[in-house]
């Protein structure tokens, strides 16, 4: 891929602007870093300094340590470097998820990060950019991916969750511990019993609630005190937790997954699931084509996820597409 004279190269630490002097969720560490959000995968610890909106930042020091150096950059807000103007824009992803758009000479390029296109109460709505080179993702870049109305699933874990209650059951429900959980929280009808939450869960749903973001009233784990105390109830966890002691205590319990992943009914017989819902954080096919073309992008480089799929169709389109190396996939 030539790089030479792009506002952005790929690199071996990952996406890099020369004339600015910044990563872009680098990959390792490194001097300045602009961290689109602060899922694992896209902030890494030991950088110098990051760069990131208000609320992402709040997430990153509850992540990597309250001591990291992070200048805050609030959503619209241009920041000058070497000539290049940067701003940060909603991504939609989880809370403080951000597009970075660099602009030189009028010439604008725009990284989307992990982006979605459906209405999420936790975080800022997605922000439509055009511009000339676009750089987007593609964890869900394949057909098959096209997400129900999220409300009727939200709906369909209510009606699962009320059955399991009637039925003196607790409702388990695996979804990742930063932004898909907060999201449920915020959502599901807590009218229903009380809402436990595991432990990593419930240290990042404290950050949500100082942002200003409402939830659900909810309990840790760790304050229950007799098993009696979950029947009927929700408990909410990291798919990491399956299998835990801590959740095997249950007398009577039903496990179910939000994921995008749950599209595909054999990722549910896998992992012994009974019921999957399909939810996501991220844009399904239609919801990254839309973006791709309404974004106006002459060129548009492809990464994380079906990468050879989109970009053979953008091809098929007359789109100028290719993929981009990452060490996640």
């Amino acid at each position: 891929m030539k790089t030479e004279g792009n506002l952005i190269a790929s690199t071996e630490k990952g996406l890099f602007c020369p004339a600015g002097g910044i990563f872009i969720d680098p990959w390792g560490p490194v001097e300045q870093a602009v961290i689109t959000h602060a899922h694992a995968d896209h902030a890494r610890p030991g950088c110098a300094r990051y760069l990131a909106t208000p609320e992402c930042a709040r997430l990153l020091r509850a992540r990597l340590g309250p001591g990291i150096s992070v200048q805050e950059l609030p959503y619209g807000e241009g920041l000058k470097l070497n000539g290049v103007r940067l701003s940060l824009h909603p991504a939609g992803h989880i809370l403080g998820s951000a597009q970075v758009r660099l602009e030189r000479n009028g010439e604008a390029w725009v990284v989307t990060g992990d982006f979605k296109r459906h209405p999420d109460p936790t975080c800022q709505p997605f922000e439509p950019l055009r511009c000339h080179t676009l750089v987007t993702e593609s964890t869900f870049g394949l057909p098959v991916f096209n997400w129900p109305d999220p409300s009727d699933v939200v709906a369909d874990i209510n009606s699962w969750w009320r059955k399991n209650k009637d039925q003196a059951m607790t409702s388990i429900l695996f979804a990742y511990s930063l932004g898909k959980a907060q999201r449920l929280a915020a959502e599901v009808d807590a009218s229903i019993g009380p809402i436990f939450t595991h432990g990593e869960v419930e240290r990042m749903t404290a950050v949500y609630r100082q942002a200003g973001i409402g939830l659900n009233p909810t309990m840790p784990l760790s304050d229950i005190r007799d098993k009696d105390d979950v029947v009927g109830a929700l408990v909410i966890a990291p798919p990491s937790a399956e299998g835990s002691p801590g959740l095997g205590r249950f007398t009577s319990s039903s496990r179910a997954f939000a994921s995008g992943w749950m599209q595909i009914r054999g990722n549910r017989r896998r992992r012994a699931l009974d019921r999957g819902f399909v939810l996501s954080d991220h844009a399904d096919w239609n919801g990254l084509l839309d973006t791709i073309f309404a974004s106006g992008a002459e060129r548009v480089w492809v990464m994380h996820g079906f990468t050879a799929e989109v970009v053979r169709f953008l091809g098929e389109k007359g789109v100028a597409a290719e993929e981009l190396e990452s060490v996640f996939t």
